[in-house]
C-alpha cells in the first residue's frame, strides 16, 4: 500500500473501504475496497474528510485480492454450478441443476493450509437444489504472492474441487419380507414410506413384491426384477439377525459385490448394500419405516447419483453417524451424516 493525496488517485485501487456518515440518514461504506478511483469520486471522498488515501501499489511478484479469487474459482468450479462476479476479493459458486454435491476433502484442505487462502463450502455427499450456495473463496490478504497461487494451482490440479452430480437412476422395485405382511395379519406400511424417498429423487417404484420369510422367494423377486433391468432393488424386512431373518442372505446370493452389511449409523446399522453390475441392492431394517431419518437417507442420494459406495465410505459414517432424534427434524441442516 501506499500513501496518496487524493486528487492524485484517479485510477488507482483502493485498499480499505471508505465511510460515510450523515446522522439520521446513513452510516456505511460510499466505496468499498478494491474500488478503482475516478475523477468524479474526488468530492466525494473529500466530503467525507478523506485529504489522503491508501490506495495498492503494483508490485512485482504480487496478486490483487480479486485475480487471486479468479484461480481459486478456476480450482474450484465444476459442472452444474456457476460463479458470481468478484466482488471485494470474494467469488462464490451456486447450484445450477439438483444433484448431489462431491467435495474432493483431502485437496480442499492442503489448498486451505497454505495460509492466506479461504475456500469455504457446505458439506459433500449430500443432495443440492438449483439456486443453492455451494461454496465462497477468497483470499485474505488485499493483495497475495504469485507464489502462492502458484502452489494453490498446483494442488488444484486434475478435476475441480467441487462437482455437482446430476441424479441418474429412474427406476426401483421393492421387495418387502415378512410372514406378518405376507399373510395379511398386518397392513404393508413400509412400502409407501420407501416410495416417497424415492420419489423425492425422480426414482419411480415399477414394481413390488410380497414375500414370506423364505430367502429361495426372496432371491427369486429380486432375480426377477434384476431381469427387468430397474435400477434399484429396495428389500424392506428381514434384516436383524434372528433366524427367521432370510434377506441379507438372499441378497448376497443374487449380487456379485457385497459392500457391507451394518453400518455406523443410528438409527439404521442392520443397513445392508451390495451390487451387481450397476445396479444397487439395498436392504433396510425396520427403523427406517418409522424413524424420520436414518441411514437410508444418507446412501439414497449417493445411490441415485451412481456414485458408486465402498465399505471404507461406511466406515467413515461412524463419527455424525448418530441421529439425535430432535423434535423438530432440521435434517439436512443439522450435523446427522457430517
Amino acid at each position: 500500500m501506499k500513501l496518496v493525496k487524493t486528487e492524485e488517485a484517479v485510477g488507482a485501487v483502493l485498499c480499505h473501504d471508505i465511510t460515510q456518515i450523515i446522522p439520521g440518514v446513513v452510516k456505511g461504506p460510499v466505496f468499498r475496497k478494491g474500488h478503482v478511483v475516478t475523477e468524479e469520486d474526488i468530492p466525494v471522498l473529500l466530503s467525507v474528510g478523506k485529504e489522503n488515501l491508501y490506495v495498492w501499489e503494483a508490485q512485482e511478484g504480487m496478486l490483487h485480492e480479486n485475480d487471486g479469487a479468479e484461480i481459486l474459482r478456476q480450482i474450484c468450479q465444476g459442472e452444474g454450478m456457476e460463479a458470481s462476479e468478484v466482488k471485494e476479493g470474494k467469488i462464490e459458486l451456486t447450484a445450477t441443476r439438483d444433484g448431489l454435491l462431491k467435495v474432493n476433502r483431502e485437496r480442499l484442505n492442503r489448498i486451505n493450509g497454505l495460509g492466506e487462502i479461504v475456500i469455504a463450502s457446505r458439506h459433500g455427499d449430500f443432495p443440492v437444489k438449483r439456486g443453492d450456495k455451494i461454496a465462497g473463496m477468497r483470499v485474505v490478504p488485499l493483495v497475495i504472492s504469485r507464489e502462492k497461487m502458484k502452489q494453490a494451482k498446483k494442488l488444484g490440479e486434475g478435476e475441480p474441487l467441487f462437482q455437482i452430480l446430476p441424479f441418474q437412476l429412474r427406476t426401483a422395485a421393492i421387495v418387502t419380507t415378512g410372514s406378518e405382511v405376507y399373510c395379511g395379519r398386518i397392513q404393508d406400511a413400509f412400502t409407501p414410506v420407501v416410495e416417497q424417498k424415492l420419489a423425492e429423487y425422480g426414482i419411480q417404484t415399477v414394481g413390488k413384491e410380497l414375500c414370506n420369510d423364505d430367502s429361495a422367494m426372496i432371491e427369486e423377486a429380486i432375480r426377477k426384477w434384476q431381469e427387468n433391468k430397474v435400477d434399484m432393488i429396495v428389500c424392506t424386512g428381514g434384516m436383524s439377525v434372528d433366524p427367521d431373518d432370510r434377506t441379507p442372505l438372499a441378497i448376497r446370493h443374487c449380487a456379485e459385490e457385497t459392500v457391507t452389511y451394518g453400518a455406523p449409523v443410528l438409527p439404521g446399522a442392520m443397513f445392508m448394500l451390495a451390487y451387481k453390475g450397476e445396479t444397487a441392492l439395498m436392504g433396510l431394517p425396520g427403523c427406517v419405516m418409522y424413524a424420520k431419518r436414518t441411514v437410508f437417507d444418507l446412501v439414497l442420494p449417493r445411490i441415485a447419483a451412481k456414485d458408486r459406495m465402498t465399505v471404507e465410505d461406511f466406515t467413515r459414517m461412524g463419527e455424525g453417524g448418530l441421529c439425535l432424534s430432535c423434535p423438530v427434524c432440521t435434517f439436512p441442516n443439522c450435523g446427522f451424516g457430517k
